[in-house]
């Protein structure tokens, strides 16, 4: 019998930066679009590009609000008077020498003391975000440069690989709830490790999904067991599957931290930091609970609708106006189907609830069959409309007028009668098809069945 491989062990923190949804940049009015292809440097101007003598404009107040909001889902107590610094670095990706965040040797950040997940929130922060920069042409695209960011910084308290992702699932999860980042646009993550006793603190910079941020820390912790470790700043290479040196690992001076004489202070109200803090939404768990508890879902389909709080918003409505027993196989399963089919989220769709209820109450009452009704439902993407305002033809239960479309369909498909009377039962259900084409779904399927059945006696 193989033996279990046991989990590598170390003192792990998190520094996670996720991209704030906003319509625009920090300091300027440019789009802030996150979209992957766009054409280099087209949502640009002098001041998200420094240029020389350029100003930034008043910090993007939506920005703020969110960063607000985002502390206090981590429980983090929010600090009233904030500050802005320049961070000082030399890298092609940032045009201006500096970079403008409410972080470093004379910040207050904007939350601090928090906790989330069992793991201690020692602060988090808005920053503005650089530009992107290849290495291999040289070439600087400015797109990014100014975008508003986020910075969350754990305590060092995962002992595991396993565990971090864990928590970064969880977080992540929270914060798709929030709203209050681009969730389109992922995360990046600089994972701090060391193995107490053997190695010197790690930092492994700029990862981008939450597997590799598994991958890294265990290399990393491997490599230090064997091979002990300096203070230094390292990267992932995905492709070699291992971490490799950058440079030497930087102190809060080396970037040379001033206040930056552009940018006023944020004075933070005590009422709105309580009207943001009323405004937040329940939590993927809270979700969870209410959708078994409150509207008897079973623990599984209910984990499903939680997944994305739109879902779980929408099921909350039609709960409110339809069976919602009956109404669930056509969420979970019909309405799922309908995003998956066109690579779309909920919040890409213009679906009414009202409309989806008016559609459940023609089919629950059997006025359309459940085949029309999800013929209809496929036509709600990406905007519904009503049902009963299209005036949709209703199901057929008359003996007669099925007996007829069922002869017809007969005589068209003699080689399927054949096949079905030695003995073929997937000829049955051909021809089953054939009557519910013929009538545009609009047969009731069992006295169709019941129909066919006795005309192939």
């Amino acid at each position: 019998m193989a033996k279990e491989t046991k989990e590598l062990k170390g003192k792990i923190g998190l520094e996670i930066h996720a991209y704030v949804l906003t319509r625009e940049k920090l300091f300027c009015r440019c789009k802030a679009s996150r979209e992957k292809g766009l054409k280099e440097n087209t949502l640009i101007c002098p001041i998200c590009t420094g240029q020389a003598g350029a100003k930034p404009m008043l910090p993007n107040e939506e920005a703020v609000k969110k960063a607000v909001q985002i502390g206090l889902m981590l429980g983090c107590k929010i600090n009233k008077e904030l500050h802005w610094q320049r961070k000082h670095y030399d890298w092609p990706d940032l045009p201006k020498g500096y970079q403008n965040t409410i972080s470093g040797a004379y910040a207050i950040p904007v939350g601090v003391k928090g906790e989330f997940g069992k793991i201690e929130i020692w602060s988090m922060h808005i920053e503005e975000d650089p530009a992107s920069w290849n290495p291999d042409s040289g070439c600087v695209d400015y797109n990014r440069s100014g975008l508003p960011l986020v910075e969350i910084v754990t305590a060092p308290e995962f002992e595991t690989a396993g565990e971090a992702m864990e928590w970064l699932k969880k977080l992540v999860h929270n914060l798709a709830y929030l709203k209050a980042i681009d969730s389109n646009a992922g995360i990046k993550v600089d994972v701090n490790v060391n193995i107490p006793g053997k190695s010197e603190r790690v930092e492994i910079k700029n990862i981008s999904s939450i597997e590799n941020i598994g991958k890294a820390i265990e290399y990393e912790l491997g490599r230090q067991m064997k091979e002990g470790s300096v203070r230094e700043t390292r990267r992932y290479d995905e492709a070699k599957g291992k971490t490799i040196r950058m440079r030497g690992k930087e102190e809060a001076e080396d970037y040379r931290f001033i206040t930056d004489p552009d940018l006023k202070d944020i004075v933070l109200d005590e009422k709105l930091v309580k009207a943001l803090k009323e405004s937040l939404p329940e939590s993927p768990d809270e979700k969870l609970a209410k959708m078994i508890k409150k509207y008897k879902i079973d623990k599984e389909n209910a984990e499903i609708l939680t997944k994305n709080i739109d879902i779980a918003d929408f099921t909350e409505e039609v709960a409110g106006k339809i069976d919602i027993k009956f109404a669930l196989p056509w969420i979970t399963g019909s309405l799922l189907r309908l995003l998956n089919d066109n690579k779309a989220k909920m919040s890409d769709a213009k679906i009414e609830v009202e409309h989806f209820v008016e559609l459940l109450e023609l089919v629950k009452s059997k006025k359309i069959t459940e085949l029309q009704g999800k013929t209809i439902l496929k036509k709600f993407y990406p905007a519904s409309f009503s049902p009963l305002a299209k005036k949709v033809e209703g199901r057929i239960t008359d003996k007669k007028e099925l007996e007829k479309i069922a002869r017809e369909v007969i005589g068209k498909n003699k080689k399927a009668v054949e096949d079905y009377k030695k003995g073929e039962k997937k000829s049955f259900e051909f021809l089953m098809g054939e009557i519910m084409r013929a009538t545009s779904k609009r047969a009731d399927f069992k006295v169709a069945r019941d129909v066919l059945a006795g005309l192939l006696k």
